[in-house]
C-alpha cells in the first residue's frame, strides 16, 4: 500500500509513543488516549503496518441483522430524518450493532466506491479491536457519544475521515447499538466538527426512545420532563411501569431518576427498586388518575431525591387492558379551587380534605402573603360547620391594650372607656363556627394563658364577669415565624403551642409553585370581575409575572394586577403596565418614554405627542418604543385629540368644503 507523507507521519508519530511506553499521550484527549494505550498493549495492533477493511459475507451481515431487526424497523424513521440533514454537507450515516459491524448505511451513490475502500458500506466491521481507535469502535468500548477527528484514528489509512458516534441503549441501559455519521473530508481544524456530537447524541436519544414505546408498547408508561409543555412532544424521561406502580423498565433519563432515589436511599437487597409512587411524591392511585385530572392530562409531581418539580403524563396500552382505577376525589370546591397542579399543594389540599369535618386544631405556617387566611377560610366552608361564623383576628394588627378585651370581650363598666352595654368578645361570636388566629405568634404572652384555657375548658371568662360562659369553636391559627424559635427563648407557652397545633398545614411560597400561570389567570380573572372591566393581560405581561420572584407572595401579586389595571390606557395590559419592580428584563427591551410617575391625563398625552413629533408620526415606531400595539396608539391618539398633519390638512379642507 502506497503511504502519503501525512500518513507515514502518523505512523511515526505513534511508533515513537509507543517506544517511549506511550508517555508522550498526555498531550492527546483522555478518550483518545485510552484507545491508543488498548490498540498497542491490548490489541497488538501494529502502527506499521494499516489493516485493509474486513467486509463481512451476506450471511454473516444476515446474521449480525437479525438481533437487532427490530430496532432497524423503529430507527428508520430517525436515520432517515438524520441522514437528510447531514446528506448537503458530505456525511455518509452508519448504524453499527454491538460488536461494530455497520447493520444500515446510508450514502451518495456517486460517492459508492471511495465510501466501499474507505470502510464506509454496509457490512463491515468497525469494531476497535480490528479498526483501532475509531468513532464507532471507541463509543462502543466507552458507552458514550464521541468525535474521532482525522488524526484521532489510530489507523493511518483512517486518517482523512471525521466520524462522529453516539451510542443507543435498550431498557435496561445496555449499549446494543452505535450511530455514526462519517465525511470523507474535512476541514483540519476539529471545532469544525462541534455541531455533530450534539446532533448525533439527539438523535440516538429519541431512536432509544422509540424503540423504548415500541417495546413496552403494552405496558403503562409515565412519560416526564421538567418542562410541562414538552411532556406530550419530546419528554426526556420513560417509565414502563405495573399497575400496582412496580417499575418495569425505564430509559436513561428515567434510570438516571432511579439512581439518584438509591443513592439516597439505598436498598436493602440488590433486587429491590424503588415503585414509581415512592420516586415521586404521590400514590398509585395519583399517577393512574392522571388521564382524567387535567385537560392536557399532565400532572405535576415533586421528584422525593431532589425534592425538583416534574411533570408526568401517563400513556396506556394501545390494546384493551383491564385494571383498576381510582375515582376521583369528591369535588370540594373551596378547597379545590385554591391551587391547578403543584404536587405541595395538592398534598395540602388532601390534608385539609381530611381535617374539614375534624375537631381537630389546624395550625397554617408559611411566609407572609402566601394566602393563610384564605385557606383557613376554604376549610371552614368545606366543613360542617360552614353555617356557623367564620372570625378572623389578625394578633399582630390589634394594639396589646385592646386585644384582651376584642379577644374575650367584657361586661358593662368592666373598664373606662368600654362600651356602656359591653361586648361580646370575638371567641364568643365564633361561638358554632371557626375562630381563625392569624399572626399567633405575636400574641402578647398574659393572653396566651387565657386562651389555654379557653381551648382547654371550651369556655370563655369575659372581663368584669364571675362566671365563664360555655363556647363552641374550632380554633384555626397562622403564623410567618419560627415557633420553635419564640418558644426557645420564652416568647411563647409550648404547652398551648400542642394544644394549636394538632395539624399543621405549611402553605408553600409562589416561587416555588408550579401553577403561577393559574394563580395569576384567578386573581386576575377576578378583579377583572369586580371592576366589570374587559382588559386583557398580554403575553409580556405574564412572562414578566411569571419570572419574578414575588418576595410578598400572593399579596403581592394581586396588589400588582390590580396597579395594572388601575393605571393602563388600551384596552391590553402590558409589561410597561406592571410595577417597575415586577418588569425585570422584559421592559429592559424596550425604551420607555412614559415614565412612572404620570400623574395626570392631559402629561400623557404631552409625552405622546411630544413621542409622535419625534418620530416624524411614525405610529410603529412610537408602538415599539412603548412597548405597546398599534391600535393602542391609535386609541390613545383619539382620546387626546391627536391628530396627524396629514389628516389635518385633509381635514381642514373637508371642513371649508362643507361651509
Amino acid at each position: 500500500m502506497q503511504l502519503r507523507n501525512e500518513q507515514r507521519q502518523h505512523i511515526h508519530t505513534l511508533t515513537r509513543l509507543a517506544e517511549d511506553q506511550m508517555s508522550g499521550l498526555d498531550t492527546y484527549r483522555d478518550v483518545i488516549r485510552r484507545s491508543w494505550e488498548r490498540c498497542m498493549g491490548e490489541y497488538r495492533l501494529d502502527p506499521t503496518r494499516p489493516r485493509s477493511v474486513r467486509v463481512l459475507t451476506q450471511q454473516a451481515l444476515k446474521e449480525h441483522r437479525e438481533p437487532v431487526d427490530e430496532l432497524l424497523h423503529v430507527a428508520r424513521a430517525g436515520v432517515d430524518q438524520l441522514f437528510a440533514q447531514v446528506a448537503p454537507l458530505g456525511y455518509v450515516l452508519l448504524l453499527a450493532d454491538q460488536r461494530g459491524i455497520t447493520v444500515d448505511f446510508r450514502g451518495q451513490r456517486d460517492q459508492e466506491e471511495d465510501l466501499r475502500r474507505a470502510g464506509l458500506h454496509l457490512g463491515l466491521d468497525w469494531g476497535e479491536r480490528h479498526a483501532g481507535t475509531c468513532a464507532v469502535g471507541t463509543c462502543l468500548h466507552e458507552a458514550r457519544a464521541i468525535t474521532c477527528h482525522q488524526n484521532d484514528h489510530f489507523d493511518a489509512t483512517h486518517i482523512d475521515l471525521t466520524c462522529t458516534a453516539a451510542p443507543i441503549t435498550d431498557p435496561q441501559g445496555n449499549v446494543i447499538a452505535v450511530l455514526d455519521i462519517s465525511a470523507l473530508r474535512s476541514p483540519r481544524a476539529s471545532e469544525s466538527q462541534n455541531f455533530c456530537l450534539p446532533m448525533v447524541s439527539l438523535y440516538a436519544r429519541m431512536i432509544e426512545d422509540a424503540y423504548f414505546l415500541h417495546h413496552y408498547r403494552d405496558s403503562l408508561i409515565l412519560r416526564f420532563d421538567a418542562t410541562r409543555a414538552f411532556v406530550h412532544l419530546n419528554g426526556k424521561g420513560l417509565i414502563a411501569i405495573e399497575e400496582d406502580g412496580s417499575i418495569i423498565a425505564a430509559n436513561g433519563e428515567g434510570r438516571a431518576l432511579i439512581e439518584a432515589h438509591l443513592r439516597r436511599w439505598p436498598p436493602w437487597s440488590a433486587a429491590h427498586l424503588p415503585t414509581a409512587n415512592q420516586l415521586f411524591d404521590c400514590e398509585v392511585g395519583d399517577l393512574l388518575g392522571i388521564p382524567s385530572s387535567s385537560d392536557d392530562q399532565i400532572r405535576a409531581f415533586r421528584v422525593r431525591a431532589s425534592e425538583a418539580i416534574c411533570f408526568i403524563t401517563l400513556m396506556e396500552p394501545r390494546g384493551p387492558r383491564v385494571y383498576q382505577r381510582t375515582r376521583p376525589p369528591t369535588p370540594v370546591p373551596a378547597l379545590d379551587h385554591l391551587a391547578s397542579d403543584d404536587p405541595a399543594m395538592h398534598r395540602l389540599i388532601k390534608l385539609a380534605r381530611r381535617l374539614r369535618n375534624e375537631m381537630v386544631n389546624v395550625l397554617i405556617t408559611g411566609e407572609t402573603g402566601t394566602g393563610k387566611e384564605v385557606l383557613a377560610r376554604a376549610l371552614h366552608d368545606s366543613g360542617s360547620r360552614a353555617e356557623g361564623p367564620f372570625v378572623a383576628v389578625n394578633c399582630a394588627a390589634i394594639p396589646e391594650s385592646l386585644i384582651e378585651s376584642e379577644l374575650f370581650g367584657y361586661l358593662p363598666g368592666a373598664f373606662t372607656g368600654g362600651r356602656s352595654k359591653g361586648m361580646r368578645g370575638l371567641i364568643q361570636q365564633a361561638d358554632g363556627g371557626t375562630l381563625f388566629l392569624d399572626e399567633i405568634g405575636d400574641m402578647p404572652l398574659t393572653l396566651q394563658t387565657r386562651l389555654l384555657r379557653v381551648l382547654a375548658e371550651s369556655e370563655v371568662m369575659p372581663l368584669g364577669a364571675e362566671k365563664a360562659v360555655r363556647v363552641d369553636i374550632r380554633v384555626i391559627t397562622a403564623t410567618h415565624r419560627d415557633m420553635h424559635e419564640l418558644i426557645a427563648h420564652g416568647h411563647f407557652r409550648e404547652d398551648l403551642y400542642y394544644r394549636l397545633n394538632g395539624a399543621q398545614l405549611r402553605l408553600p411560597a409562589l416561587r416555588e409553585r408550579a401553577d403561577k400561570h393559574f394563580i395569576i389567570r384567578s386573581i386576575y380573572g377576578s378583579l377583572v370581575a369586580e371592576r366589570q372591566c374587559d382588559v386583557r393581560l398580554r403575553a409580556d405581561a405574564m412572562s414578566a409575572l411569571l419570572a419574578y420572584a414575588w418576595p410578598g407572595n400572593i399579596r403581592q401579586l394581586k396588589n400588582a394586577l390590580s396597579f395594572a389595571l388601575a393605571t393602563a390606557e388600551g384596552e391590553e395590559i402590558t409589561v410597561h403596565d406592571l410595577p417597575e419592580e415586577c418588569q425585570g428584563r422584559m421592559a429592559s427591551t424596550h425604551q420607555v418614554v412614559e415614565s412612572t410617575p404620570q400623574p395626570d391625563v392631559c402629561e400623557r398625552g404631552q409625552t405622546l405627542h411630544a413621542l409622535l413629533q419625534e418620530t416624524g408620526w411614525n405610529i410603529s415606531d412610537v408602538a415599539r418604543r412603548l412597548g405597546v400595539s398599534r391600535p393602542t396608539i391609535y386609541r390613545r391618539m383619539r382620546r387626546h385629540a391627536l391628530v396627524p398633519p396629514n389628516r389635518r390638512s385633509l381635514d381642514e379642507t373637508t371642513d371649508m368644503e362643507k361651509s
